[in-house]
């Protein structure tokens, strides 16, 4: 049995004439009246009454009509879901980043992402860098979120955004008052920075302060952050930070640029070679996105 099968025999259930059913499938009489009679020879009964005048359902022929119905719209349903599956249109996409990435345009990437693709079930997990690189490579999530990312062969990265350092500085330090300030100006300060064991940003960070002329004096070493603003305004030091953190200033605290060639805090987009359905249409969501965004900067 087929689902042609059970089609042209709700078509013909529904007409109670083959010349109307045919009609309706757009076929031929002919060819209807032998699958009805193959259907019936099938499942060992007449499903029709035919006489010169008219077409009529026996008991068991008004009995099938429920479950063929049945039938058909559990099949139709099955091929929408995996139809949707396989275009990315519904499924499971995971992302990883850290706390700070949403002070840039992720949180709105997410939410747009989320608003056209409602069948999506969408996890945003905040990691450590080096927990993300792990979480990609076993799979435990579909995309991250990093700045400098180190290579990997299994991974693939693209620039997302570009982002500029600047520096966290106490509102009475002595270069507060100042526009910009060159890295190397910083060399006498103290330091808070980002965990340097899992941060590969926080090391070329440190190596930007090398290239300057100093090593810098690391009094704090945190994990995100928001955590910068804190200790800088209870006077562990200055932080080197991306220009969107400056979105975390206060009254104790002000956020100066760095003088060109400043260090750069670029986000790349990583994902593993081999890709979901999902995880493709989301990469190409997130490029037309981004590119939009870039614009209006």
């Amino acid at each position: 049995m087929e689902l042609r099968h059970l089609r042209y025999f709700i078509a013909l259930a529904e007409e109670l004439s083959f010349t109307a059913a045919a009609q309706k499938l757009h076929i031929s009489q002919p060819p209807l009246s032998q699958q009805i009679r193959d259907l019936e020879h099938e499942l060992g009964t007449l499903l029709f009454l035919r006489t010169s005048r008219k077409v009529v359902l026996t008991e068991a022929g008004t009995a099938f009509l429920a479950h063929a119905r049945s039938i058909i719209a559990s099949a139709e349903l099955a091929a929408t879901q995996v139809r949707a599956i396989g275009q990315g249109m519904t499924g499971a996409l995971n992302v990883a980043a850290t706390g700070s990435m949403l002070l840039g345009p992720l949180a709105a990437l997410m939410a747009d992402y989320q608003r056209r693709f409602p069948a999506v079930v969408v996890g945003l997990q905040e990691m450590a860098p080096d927990a993300q690189l792990n979480a990609l490579l076993t799979r435990a999530v579909d995309v991250s979120f990093l700045r400098l990312p180190p290579a990997d062969a299994e991974l693939m990265r693209e620039t997302a955004w570009r982002e500029p350092v600047g520096v966290f500085l106490p509102a009475g330090h002595r270069l507060a008052g100042r526009g910009a300030i060159a890295l190397s100006e910083l060399s006498d300060d103290d330091h808070v920075f980002l965990r340097l064991r899992d941060s590969t940003f926080a090391d070329y960070l440190r190596k930007c302060c090398i290239e300057a002329g100093f090593m810098p004096r690391i009094t704090q070493q945190v994990i995100e952050a928001y955590s910068l603003t804190s200790l800088v305004a209870a006077g562990f030091g200055v932080a080197l930070a991306p220009r969107s953190a400056s979105a975390l200033s206060r009254p104790e605290v002000v956020y100066r640029d760095l003088m060109p060639p400043a260090p750069a805090a670029d986000v790349s987009m990583v994902y593993p070679r081999d890709q979901s359905p999902v995880l493709t249409r989301f990469l190409s969501f997130a490029r037309r996105f981004l590119a939009e965004w870039r614009a209006k900067q």
